[in-house]
């Protein structure tokens, strides 16, 4: 299956538009696992099979692994969720943004390596940024675009005057996204929670690309407004996916050895609270 198939159909097995982040800090960690770098697959695994039945995606950010020399740990996460969650896509937080020979091998860092369905990239080097990444066909790759962070504004909220209707930067990314440089339908953009209003433009400018939507939960973005901003519907069927991802807010639910049912009991409340929104 490719990617898109692959979102649509855990969309539609667990009910679910949440995204599952794997950022694992390993001096939050419960106790007997705490500050053991050691411990981050034991720990994140235990995350993704009390999660696998409430998730459109997972998503773990490769810098938690990197950073404690956990890569191969990270190796053995992704495989895990191969046997464990098979019907859950799994996103490759990676950010990458260079271009030639080694997008090249970020590329296959991401889809060879580690056997990834998606990865982020940014796109501000151009098209040569992202095109190696369209050769793995099937898979997908969401370009940075409205980012929740408030720096964003620094870029993505310029207006761009040598571009015919001098769009901001965020909406000409979206219109090349959705339309030149979509080669093969397999990218998709990433927008920030904490913008609804920016989420509702990109939308309109791109209403068939799949949205991942980090910010909710401890960056304080609004779940319900998010959906309503993003979430989109024709004739019984979810056109151009919603991906809403949580972090710390799941994976921390708990510092006891509860922590895999507490995340388990965040991750329901934060599924079905987006489903109603869907309702609403």
């Amino acid at each position: 299956m490719t990617f898109l198939e692959q979102l649509k159909g855990a969309e539609r097995q667990n009910g679910s538009l949440l995204c599952v982040g794997l950022d694992p800090e390993p001096n939050k960690f419960p106790a007997g696992m705490k500050g053991d770098a050691s411990k981050i697959y034991d720990f994140c695994a235990q995350i993704v099979d009390a999660t696998a039945d409430l998730a459109i995606a997972f998503k773990p950010q490769i810098a938690y692994f990197a950073a404690h020399r956990a890569e191969d740990q990270l190796e053995k996460l992704m495989a895990h969720m191969r046997r464990n969650a098979p019907h859950v896509p799994v996103i490759l937080d990676a950010k990458r943004g260079d271009i030639g020979s080694t997008a090249e091998q970020y590329a296959k860092e991401a889809f060879e390596r580690y056997d990834a369905d998606a990865v982020t990239l940014s796109p501000f080097m151009g098209f040569d940024s992202v095109q190696p990444y369209l050769k793995y066909h099937g898979k997908g790759a969401f370009l940075l675009c409205r980012t929740s962070n408030p720096g964003g504004d620094d870029l993505q909220n310029q207006r761009l005057a040598s571009v015919e209707g001098q769009p901001l930067m965020y909406e000409h990314i979206a219109k090349l996204a959705q339309g030149p440089w979509n080669l093969n339908g397999q990218l998709g953009l990433v927008v920030g929670a904490t913008y609804p209003a920016e989420i509702e433009r990109v939308r309109s400018l791109a209403p068939t690309l799949p949205l991942l939507i980090p910010g909710v939960g401890a960056q304080g973005g609004d779940a319900v407004a998010t959906i309503k901003a993003g979430y989109r519907q024709s004739h019984g069927a979810t056109t151009g996916a919603v991906i809403v991802s949580s972090s710390r807010a799941i994976l921390y639910a708990s510092s006891g050895s509860d922590f895999a049912q507490a995340a388990r009991q965040e991750a329901l409340r934060t599924r079905d609270l987006l489903k109603a929104a869907t309702q609403a």
